[in-house]
Order: C-alpha cells, then structure tokens, then sequence
C-alpha cells in the first residue's frame, strides 16, 4: 500500500477515463494508441511540464504545490474526494500521526450511547471498518447470525467491508449488493490513502484482494468516495424488506472512529419492520404469548408472524 505506488496507479487511471474531446483536445484517432489523455496531454492542460508531470506519475515529486495537485485535478475533472485523495498520496508526509498498532475499543460514554438508543440500530466503527461495538437492534440487523459478543473480542471481532465480500449471509442482507460494494471499495480507498502506514488496515485490504475477485477488480479501478450519510435498502432474512436511512456521526479526535445509525420514515412498512426486529432482539418477554408483537405507537399489537431467530 505504499503511496508512490498509489499516486501513480490513480494518476495512469484518472488519465485513462478523461477523453482528449472532453478535454477540449482534437482525437487523433485512428492512429491513437490510448483512450484516455497522455501525460504530454494532461501536463499541458494543468500547466506543468511533462518531465515534472512524469516524475509526480512516478512517485519522484513529493513536494507538489497545492495549486499544482488543484490544476492536475481540473484537468482530470476530479471530484471533492478524489482531489482529496489525490493530495493525500501526494504529500503523504503530511499526513496525521501514525495509527497505534494496539487494540482500539470503543470509548465508555460512546457504548453508553448505544445502549440509550434502544430504537434506533446503531455501532461503533473504526476507519477500518471494525465493528467496536453495537447495540442489541444494530447486531440484530447487520449481523445477527454472528455471536453478539464480537466486537469485544480484537482478534476476531467483524469488520462491515469484510463480512460484505466474504460473509454469505451479510451478502443477501442488501438489496443492492453492487451498490454497497462499489462505496465499501470506494471509501476504503479513501481512508487508504490517508493513513498509508496503517499495517492492520494494509493487511484487510491484502486479504481481501487475494480471497475475492470482485474486490480485487473494484480495488483495480481505484474508486474513491465518502458518504456520511443515506439510504439503504435491507432485505432481512427475519423481517423482509426494511428502506431505512443512516448518519455516520464521527467521535471527535484523532482515534477515526464514528456511529452509524438507522431510522425508518415514520408510520412506513419500514417502521414497522424495524419494531418487530428490535421485538425480537429484545428477546421472547416483548412478545406477546399469542404470537404477535406490540405495537408501541398505537397502544395495538400487530399480526405480523414472529420470525424465528437466527443462529449465533
């Protein structure tokens, strides 16, 4: 994951999806060899000679200007995120301290949180990705067929992109599973390129790239994109179809690390959805002994069939 290597693998790829004509550049075609623009092409058009562009390509420049990376970035018509990433790789000195190699956890008022919020299906998640911590209704809906107590345990706990790519049961759990995957390689890119000496998160990406095809063809492609916040859409093996919203709310400081929560559109099948499962992850007192579940905002109990539980 060294970041000379990154910068030019993301640099030839940006390259490679900018036509000349969009660029405002004649098509020398047929006799053009590239789709994309070539270096002399892209140095002219951010103003810097094609030797510097070369060496920038190469991972030999590691002092480039601010103004420099912003021109290359208009040329290759690159978004926020990816002028970001961009910087990143290109000044990786500057970036923030190095990440400390011992187990992280999730902070005490951080899990106290979680447990207040016994409506809503929150965890904790670190820049990797690892679930620190959850509460009952955030276990029951990414992960229930997996032992509760995970996260507590460093050497195994989950990890969302993992169990994503590698996990057959989390695979079906979203309805459109190419969607996800295209942001999990896409923001695992970004966080790659900010933190390059990042040993734990170098070897999650290592194993991933070796035990997966369609992760390795993403990762090849060197998308990048953030998204703090939006919709999902599940399709529960417990409860069925649930459209449900999510905030990634990040815990201020140095350590990366963030809750996401979901919520469900008020008085929605979702909803409704979502109260049979945190029924169900409460365990059997919330269920009435006639098979139905309370329905706590109309003072009524709902018909809907009690879903067995999963295996843990």
């Amino acid at each position: 994951m060294g970041s000379t290597s990154e910068l030019g693998d993301f640099l030839r790829n940006r390259r490679g999806e900018v036509r000349p004509q969009d660029a405002g550049l004649a098509a020398h075609a047929p006799r053009r060899r590239v789709t994309g623009l070539r270096r002399e092409e892209l140095a002219m058009l951010a103003g810097v000679s094609v030797t510097y562009y070369t060496r920038l390509e190469q991972g030999r420049a590691t002092s480039a200007s601010d103004s420099v990376l912003a021109a290359i970035a208009r040329a290759l018509r690159l978004t926020d995120d990816e002028t970001a990433h961009l910087k990143d790789l290109a000044r990786p000195n500057a970036l923030r301290q190095p990440p400390a190699e011992r187990p992280e956890h999730a902070s005490r008022s951080a899990r106290q949180l979680l447990a207040a919020m016994t409506e809503v299906p929150a965890l904790v998640l670190d820049r990797r990705n690892d679930i620190l911590a959850w509460n009952p209704l955030g276990h029951a809906l990414v992960a229930g067929h997996l032992d509760r107590r995970g996260p507590d345990q460093p050497a195994t706990r989950p990890n969302l992109t993992r169990l994503l790519f590698l996990d057959e049961h989390f695979r079906t759990l979203y309805t459109d599973w190419n969607e996800e995957a295209q942001l999990a390689v896409a923001s695992l890119r970004l966080t790659a390129g900010r933190h390059p000496d990042d040993r734990r998160l170098a070897e999650l990406i290592g194993q991933l790239v070796i035990q997966n095809r369609e992760f390795a063809s993403r990762w090849a492609r060197h998308p990048i994109r953030t998204c703090t916040s939006g919709v999902k859409h599940f399709q529960h093996p417990q409860v069925g179809t649930m459209e449900l919203a999510f905030e990634n709310l990040h815990i201020p400081g140095d350590c990366g690390q963030r809750i996401i929560a979901y919520s469900a559109e008020p008085r929605t099948p979702s909803e409704a959805a979502l109260r049979l499962l945190g029924s169900l992850a409460a365990g059997p007192a919330a269920v009435t002994r006639r098979g139905t579940v309370p329905d706590t905002a109309h003072g009524t109990t709902s018909d809907a069939p009690v879903a067995p539980r999963l295996p843990r």
